[in-house]
């Protein structure tokens, strides 16, 4: 099981890096003929039941107040393959787009704006992962060497944090800054406000093991060769934390991805001009997703595939 966790953040990764290959559309494109489309699937058998290359239906507006479609089953478009940079689109441009994954509430790709949503949130996450990495590690490793006052101190702190609720804490404090700010300020800003919140789970961790390195005859020896404080602990102490570290950072980014996400649906994320999973949420919720338009709530199953792929590789990771 954990290789299948391990396979889905991996392919989860890949197609966020290859979304411009793999979008046959550009996410900010809208095409107002064809609001909350349904997806358009590809067909490799024709109406007379024979083979043929990949295919399409073009969508045929049915009733424009009630924005249903149906598939023109008389014209039959080919898909073409790696052309104009695209995995894969269709070959004839005035049948007007292809959306596999169906269009949102103003007509833009949804599988589009997944994939460059992914980079989005999945960048917040693994920034303010490797941030609440970074002050974790340093503060637990402090606390852990130096013990004592320092130790308290960094403890005390830590805890305080973890006691209080994560979510409504994320909440108050990007509420509290200004909610119009450029997107590249969000990015920051939430990725900030996150390693805020996830570094005394690292720093706590981080403590414990580097306590019990302190006492073993290698860091004793490297003091007695005349290493310093800060040689000792990272050179020779926070190395042995590695795995700590490493359970810790695929704890954090799938908490990390729901955050956003959470912040985005409330409106205290990115705005409606930067795609993201979030984002794609807070829009899902202004239609009945589940009966009138299902394909909005791919964000949702996106968040979940990594959800669980992090839970598999955890559940069946070796002891340390």
């Amino acid at each position: 099981m954990r290789k299948l966790g391990a396979a889905c953040l991996a392919f989860v990764a890949l197609v966020a890096l290859a979304a411009p290959l793999l979008s046959p559309n550009d996410p900010g494109v809208t095409f107002r003929a064809f609001l909350y489309a349904p997806p358009m699937r590809p067909h490799i058998v024709g109406p007379d039941g024979a083979w043929r290359r990949p295919f399409v239906h073009p969508l045929r507006l049915v009733s424009r107040l009630e924005q249903t479609y149906e598939e023109d089953a008389g014209r039959a478009v080919p898909l073409e393959f790696l052309a104009g940079g695209k995995l894969a689109r269709l070959s004839d441009e005035n049948a007007g787009p292809w959306l596999p994954l169906g269009a949102d509430r103003d007509g833009r790709d949804v599988l589009a704006r997944l994939l460059f949503g992914a980079r989005t949130s999945l960048g917040v996450a693994l920034l303010a992962t490797l941030a609440a990495l970074l002050i974790g590690a340093v503060a637990g490793g402090l606390a852990g060497y130096r013990g004592g006052l320092v130790d308290d101190g960094i403890m005390r702190l830590a805890e305080f944090v973890l006691v209080l609720p994560a979510v409504y804490v994320v909440l108050a404090l990007r509420a509290a800054l200004p909610l119009v700010l450029p997107p590249w300020a969000v990015f920051a800003l939430m990725a900030g406000i996150f390693s805020l919140v996830g570094w005394p789970w690292v720093a706590r961790a981080v403590r414990t093991v580097v306590a019990t390195e302190r006492t073993k005859d290698y860091a004793a020896a490297a003091v007695s060769l005349g290493a310093g404080p800060g040689r000792v602990l990272f050179v020779h102490l926070l190395p042995a934390c590695r795995g700590v570290v490493a359970t810790q950072a695929i704890l954090l980014l799938p908490g990390f991805i729901l955050a956003e996400a959470t912040l985005s649906y409330v409106g205290l994320g990115f705005p409606d001009s930067t795609v993201s999973w979030g984002v794609m949420l807070q829009e899902a919720a202004n239609v009945s997703a589940l009966s009138d338009a299902p394909w909005m709530l791919a964000p949702a199953a996106a968040i979940f595939l990594v959800v669980l792929g992090v839970n598999l590789v955890v559940q069946d990771r070796p002891p340390e």
